[in-house]
């Protein structure tokens, strides 16, 4: 006997194909999918194409915890299919929210509408906003179970979700939006909208160069507050004891101080009267150090871009770390002059074109005057000009005793294409490329910049 959650659930997936593929209403498949959906105790609103899921928690709080990792696999044999049904009504609303985009010109709230739904989209996958999109908050979520291994089960949906993402930002008037500093303040600044910011920068003026600064601004400051604890979080140096402890108040050692002053007890007054304050010493082993970071400013790799311009900035601002900045596409630019400050960096860089490495390594070579202290990273998707040319410079400055580190990308996502024959060269060379997280990197730079 066929049980009738398993009819149920065909018909709200049934929907969902036919509302992806299709824009116009099926009204038999929309009237049975609302017949499921007040059957099993769900909101109808589930099923209103118009209704962002923002709303739908809002007044239905008890769904948003349903939401939360509602697309990680489920450990165990045992299937509820009742339980399945439910899970089918709320997967087909996130889904159609994120990926039946529709066409024609995108308003502001509109594109703040589909980041807040694609947000949701992450949670299903146990993500945190804006993780599988390259964003600002690469993480876990706390569902239970931990997040799924995203890079062989969803493979392709970090990309795609950025592709929709971008089609959003191109369709709507943004020169318009920006104008307007009430419709700029709608604006949720993510990787694709800064992308097209940045293209765009030159044909603005006035009120909306100044709202797009703003935006510039503050998605920089949102990463780099997530890159920064990324930085914090690698390994460090050793303790450096020849360097004698600050004596500020966060320093001082309250256990070690009262261990050393016990013999000045005071029973009768029971008081402990102390001679001297111990300090914890924090100074780390440093040597003279200098990274210049080399990047690839073509359009295939803009978050890279971003990244690497905030992780230079942080990274100059250790003690004793010379950092220099250098970003090319046919031609090169020297950007150390602004390497504190990652926002000054991207206002001055030229998205587009295509790629010469040698113009960059012309510049770069001169900057390395110790080899022993100097690692070069360079982040591309190393689809260059002059291959083999490019290829044994970089081989020298290996040979030549300075750490070369070869980066295909550096984004939160984690994804990023790179050239297979510099793949291989670089295996055999032993600097194989870094790719994957951007936390990847922060563990290799820390652990020469501090050893």
């Amino acid at each position: 006997m066929t049980d009738p959650n398993d009819n149920r659930r065909q018909v709200l997936y049934w929907r969902l194909l036919a509302r992806l593929f299709d824009a116009e209403e099926q009204s038999t498949l929309e009237s049975a999918s609302l017949a499921v959906v007040e059957d099993i105790g769900l909101p109808p609103a589930l099923l209103d194409p118009n209704a962002a899921v923002d709303s739908i928690v809002q007044r239905h709080p008890g769904l948003a915890a349903e939401f939360e990792g509602l697309m990680v696999p489920e450990s165990g044999d045992d299937r509820d299919k009742a339980a399945e049904v439910r899970r089918a009504a709320l997967v087909s609303k996130v889904l159609l929210n994120v990926f039946a985009t529709g066409s024609g010109t995108v308003t502001a709230g509109q594109l703040s509408r589909w980041q807040a739904d694609a947000a949701w989209l992450e949670r299903a996958f146990g993500c945190r906003p804006g993780q599988l999109r390259g964003g600002r908050q690469a993480g876990r979520t706390g569902t239970g179970g931990g997040a799924p291994d995203l890079g062989t089960l969803i493979p392709e949906i970090g990309p795609e979700l950025g592709a929709i993402e971008a089609d959003l930002v191109k369709r709507m008037h943004l020169r318009e939006v920006l104008a307007d500093p009430a419709l700029a303040a709608q604006l949720t600044p993510s990787m694709s909208l800064i992308e097209q910011l940045l293209r765009d920068k030159g044909n603005l003026s006035g009120v909306a160069l100044a709202n797009a600064k703003a935006l510039i601004r503050r998605f920089v400051d949102e990463v780099a507050e997530v890159l920064r604890a990324e930085v914090e979080q690698a390994s460090v140096g050793a303790l450096d004891r020849s360097v004698p402890p600050k004596r500020v108040f966060r320093n001082l050692d309250l256990d070690r101080t009262i261990w050393k002053n016990l013999t000045n007890w005071s029973p009768d007054e029971e008081r402990l009267y102390v001679d001297r304050l111990y300090y914890r010493r924090t100074a780390r082993k440093t040597t003279p150090q200098r990274l210049i970071a080399v990047v690839d400013q073509s359009g295939s790799m803009v978050d890279s871009m971003v990244n690497c311009a905030i992780l230079a900035s942080i990274f100059a601002g250790l003690p004793k770390v010379d950092v220099h900045l250098i970003a090319y596409d046919t031609q090169a630019l020297d950007l150390t002059p602004w390497v504190s400050d990652p926002f000054e960096t991207l206002l001055r860089t030229n998205l587009g074109g295509g790629n010469d490495g040698m113009v960059a390594m012309a510049m770069t070579r001169p900057k390395i005057a110790e080899p022993t202290n100097t690692v070069v990273v360079w982040i591309s998707d190393f689809y260059e000009t002059r291959v083999e040319e490019l290829f044994e410079n970089m081989a020298a400055i290996h040979r030549s005793g300075a750490k070369f580190i070869p980066v295909g990308s550096v984004t939160s996502a984690g994804r990023g294409s790179v050239n297979p024959w510099f793949r291989e060269r670089f295996k055999d060379l032993g600097t194989p490329v870094v790719s994957g997280h951007v936390r990847k990197l922060v563990h290799e730079l820390k652990t020469f910049l501090t050893s």
